[in-house]
């Protein structure tokens, strides 16, 4: 049976606009927004003494301030970074150039997150901060700019699902003739939106932050399960394909050892309240 799109997919340029040779795109300003709204969040959680441990945030406004910047670099290298080594490394082999052509793969969640990792670190370390409760801050604010990033991948037109004949489904400019999910939604909305509800709650509601490394494990073992959900739908990245069969991919190899080590901050975060009271 041959698939068909009902929906149409929206003719929006990836290209906000242009000054002269250099050109704006609705994924840099996705990285933009989602690093600034992640700072103004983290500060309103800082600043509720509260929600942490004997009633006294670990971190202050400024340290938040400063830390944006690491934060930023943290992302952006270490997801460039990361896209190379799990999925582009051969190519760029054959031509080194190629790792500064962002417009050639982009970006890999997991190598941002493993760049952000060292930043939190050695910015802690500095700061005297304990990075679980640096951890647990950037993890519940982390949602907000996932969301942005999945936003602008629907828009680019890229990084779609699998062939599709639900009603939702789209034809994607360069996804050949046929209806696609649209992944990068299904994204937006797991790993963006509902999981950052899910932190809200048990931050400001069940005051979570007081157990160091409790809402940093609840963000990651959620994101692997979102992930590895979504890449039943989503089409493997060409040059690699499955990994094993018709099932296994890059996406959810990644995100097993994210969902191991979130299971495992969650269950010991009580005794590191313990610890550090």
């Amino acid at each position: 049976m041959q698939l068909f799109s009902i929906l149409t997919f929206p003719d929006i340029d990836p290209i906000i606009f242009s000054i002269g040779p250099f050109d704006v795109r609705w994924y840099g300003l996705a990285y933009v927004c989602g690093i600034l709204l992640g700072w103004i969040y983290a500060k309103a959680l800082a600043s509720k003494a509260d929600l942490w441990p004997n009633n006294k945030a670990p971190m202050t406004i400024i340290d938040l301030d400063d830390f944006i910047l690491w934060a930023a670099i943290g992302i952006v290298a270490g997801g460039r970074i990361g896209y190379i080594l799990f999925y582009d490394l051969s190519a760029v082999m054959r031509s080194p150039t190629r790792a500064f052509q962002v417009w050639n793969g982009g970006m890999s969640f997991h190598g941002g997150l493993l760049g952000t990792l060292a930043a939190m670190i050695l910015f802690a370390k500095l700061r005297k901060i304990n990075m679980w409760h640096l951890f647990d801050v950037v993890c519940a604010a982390a949602p907000i700019g996932i969301f942005f990033g999945r936003i602008s991948n629907f828009i680019n037109g890229e990084l779609w699902g699998r062939l599709s004949g639900v009603p939702w489904a789209f034809v994607f400019p360069d996804g050949g003739p046929f209806a696609r999910h649209p992944s990068q939604l299904y994204e937006a909305i797991l790993e963006g939106i509902i999981l950052f509800v899910v932190l809200a709650i048990l931050a400001w509601n069940m005051k979570m932050l007081r157990k160091p490394g409790f809402i940093a494990g609840t963000f990651l073992a959620l994101y692997a399960c979102s992930r590895i959900f979504v890449e039943f739908f989503r089409e493997p990245d060409a040059h690699i394909g499955f990994l094993l069969g018709q099932w296994l991919t890059m996406g959810m190899l990644l995100s097993l050892p994210l969902l191991a080590v979130g299971m495992w901050s969650m269950i010991t975060a009580s005794k590191r309240a313990k610890f550090i009271e």
